[in-house]
């Protein structure tokens, strides 16, 4: 039976058994209370055993971190806790060492990354990823209620969704001699695959096949990027929700987009409320505050050009130049969600110069059916488009930004058998915890974060 179970219950004569780790050990007039944990809740179960006891004395130095497995009654507890475990036998499976480095102090997140291998076990990060888990239920939820066919898109794949470039490469070859063509480059051909291959960064576009014939689909994975950049909201591999729906524009997009986002966030705040009253008081006094507001506003809808404008009529002071066709940067959707809207903003149609080949093309031929989901503390969180469906527009979008048409003929092929407009987003996984939690650095909420020169656990 889990902790988070037993401390649930009332006192009883009914004689259970609780294995845990060790958070505290003390003793008091030839008793001793033990606080364990088996990482099932937050809280902590107290479990007192006397002097009497046979196993007293073996208990002796036992150890912050040491597992044990406590048999006894629920009774009563004249302290703090509603009840205790008033132990008749504690066993010791294995005890810890002086050189255990998780000892009753705060550690920095800098400390606890370099022992990923324990950090699980501290308060912060234990309900971290107590709430990952339950927010990745919450998003399988939202999708299957709504018959959405979960799609395990390929890891490896021949296709750079994003065209940035930034791609592990895959292969087989002996790094040392590898394979060379007649010019004297790596002749790919020779390659496991045939030709040259990469860790994926999106399944958007193995999506928009499922979605040409399931209607409803969406990934759920992980994605890569090859980025030697160490700031804290990048790594090298994240996870990402990425829902495609045929027959779906720009507009169905982002009322999807708003309707997931606070379903998710509804859940988590009904289903974690220990956890997120910890980061509450520990990490972010306003998280509760910000998340129960996010759940009930009103998400507002701007276009790109009417966010330039907002921006260049401002007097603040920005970092990065305010022009139309350049980007927005995160201090520009800030200043719009936080100082001007006041509220999430769905920001649309953006110069297709700055966005992907696979955007469908607005009738001024300067923009595209793209939305970014900007909220207040953060800035950009959603990211999606409606997809280009014409076969002939999207051949020449690829074609100027020098794309392979024989790797992508596949994907023409699905705007010549029976295309419809379709759209999606994509979220990730790690930046949306980053926002629920009030967690600063990615790396924090990743189990084993893959970042430049780190790869050890």
């Amino acid at each position: 039976m889990s902790i988070k179970n037993i401390i649930k219950m009332a006192a009883s004569d009914k004689e259970i058994s609780v294995y845990g780790w060790v958070k505290t050990a003390r003793t008091s007039k030839n008793i001793l209370f033990i606080e364990i944990n088996d990482g099932s809740s937050l809280n902590s179960l107290q479990v007192v055993i006397n002097s009497e006891s046979q196993c007293f004395n073996e208990l002796n130095g036992i150890g912050t971190g040491a597992s044990i497995k406590a048999t006894g009654q629920l009774v009563n507890s004249p302290g703090k806790q509603k009840t205790e475990l008033s132990a008749s036998n504690i066993e010791i499976i294995c005890n810890t060492d002086e050189n255990y480095p998780l000892q009753k102090k705060r550690h920095s997140f800098e400390f606890l990354r370099e022992i990923a291998h324990l950090r699980p076990k501290t308060n912060t990060l234990s309900a971290v990823f107590r709430v990952r888990s339950q927010l990745s239920f919450a998003i399988n939820r939202f999708f299957q209620e709504r018959d959405f066919i979960y799609l395990h898109s390929p890891i490896i794949t021949a296709s750079d969704c994003e065209g940035a470039g930034e791609l592990f490469k895959v292969t087989s070859f002996d790094l040392q001699k590898p394979s060379l063509d007649k010019t004297g480059n790596l002749d790919f051909e020779k390659d496991f695959f045939g030709k040259e291959t990469f860790l994926t960064v999106s399944g958007q576009l193995q999506a928009e096949i499922f979605a040409h014939s399931f209607t409803k689909t969406y990934t759920f994975g992980p994605a890569f990027r090859a980025e030697n950049s160490n700031t804290s909201r990048h790594c090298s591999e994240f996870w990402m929700i990425e829902p495609e729906v045929a027959f779906n524009n720009l507009e169905d997009n982002y009322r999807l987009a708003e309707e997931f986002i606070k379903n998710i966030i509804h859940y988590v705040l009904e289903h974690c409320q220990t956890d997120m009253e910890f980061f509450n008081k520990w990490i972010d006094k306003n998280v509760l505050e910000r998340l129960s507001k996010l759940s009930y506003s009103k998400f507002e809808v701007i276009t790109y050009t009417e966010a330039i404008s907002i921006l260049q009529s401002s007097k603040h002071k920005f970092e990065f130049p305010v022009e139309w066709g350049n980007d927005l940067q995160s201090e520009h959707e800030r200043y719009i969600t936080e100082q001007v809207i006041k509220n999430p903003v769905f920001v649309i149609d953006y110069p297709k110069t700055i966005k992907p080949f696979y955007m469908r093309v607005n009738d001024d031929d300067k923009t595209v059916a793209a939305m970014d989901l900007l909220v207040p503390g953060t800035g950009e969180i959603i990211g999606g488009s409606q997809r280009e469906e014409r076969y002939d527009i999207l051949l020449k979008r690829m074609k100027d930004q020098n794309l392979d048409i024989d790797t992508y003929q596949w994907y023409l092929d699905l705007r010549k058998f029976g295309s419809v407009p379709h759209s999606g987003f994509g979220l990730g996984l790690e930046r949306l915890l980053m926002y629920i939690t009030g967690m600063d650095n990615i790396r924090d909420v990743i189990p084993f974060p893959r970042t430049p020169k780190q790869i050890k656990f």
